[in-house]
């Protein structure tokens, strides 16, 4: 779940997303935050507040959007996060280097996960294996569904078996449920 960190800053926030992580009776664990940039300086400790009331509650923390910036990497290790995501291109295009992944797996964090984002390529794939990165996703894993094919989707057996077990009422124009 990608936040901003003015949401992570707020209070408010927190405490409302902390009831929906209660009342939701889901796992501990299952659910991951993921903080989409570094907060500015005014909001870091309210930041560090709401990630660690996250925490306390088996909310995964993640980083997405890294880019090998040190500052980055000291928010990555001094709240433990759980997992790193990056964009591919930056390691085709040898903005980071997989020198910088070995690096991290040294460190006193080796539960950090590493997700590579906008996997396209099959040598993409190729690399992920030899850089020993945990997880990948993007355009080599599962092409975008367009509507027609969500429209077969729904019409098969699956689907029917999932839609019999709840029964939807509303119905719009076109069918979808």
């Amino acid at each position: 779940m990608p936040m901003p960190t003015h949401a992570i800053a707020s209070s408010d926030y927190i405490d409302a997303l902390s009831d929906l992580i209660l009342n939701s009776r889901l796992p501990v664990g299952l659910v991951a935050l993921g903080m989409q940039t570094l907060p500015e300086s005014n909001l870091a400790d309210s930041c560090k507040e709401g990630l660690l009331r996250m925490r306390r509650l088996g909310v995964l923390l993640h980083f997405m959007n890294y880019t090998g910036d040190p500052e980055q990497l000291h928010w990555i290790q001094e709240l433990e996060m759980e997992g790193i995501h990056f964009n591919m291109p930056q390691l085709r295009n040898q903005t980071l280097s997989h020198e910088l992944f070995k690096n991290i797996r040294r460190s006193l964090y080796t539960q950090t996960q590493l997700y590579a984002s906008k996997a396209g390529l099959v040598k993409d794939l190729e690399n992920l294996s030899v850089w020993q990165i945990d997880h990948c996703y993007g355009s080599a894993m599962m092409a975008p569904i367009s509507r027609h094919q969500m429209l077969h989707i729904n019409d098969s057996r699956i689907a029917k078996a999932i839609f019999s077990l709840h029964h939807h009422q509303n119905l719009n124009q076109n069918g979808d449920k």
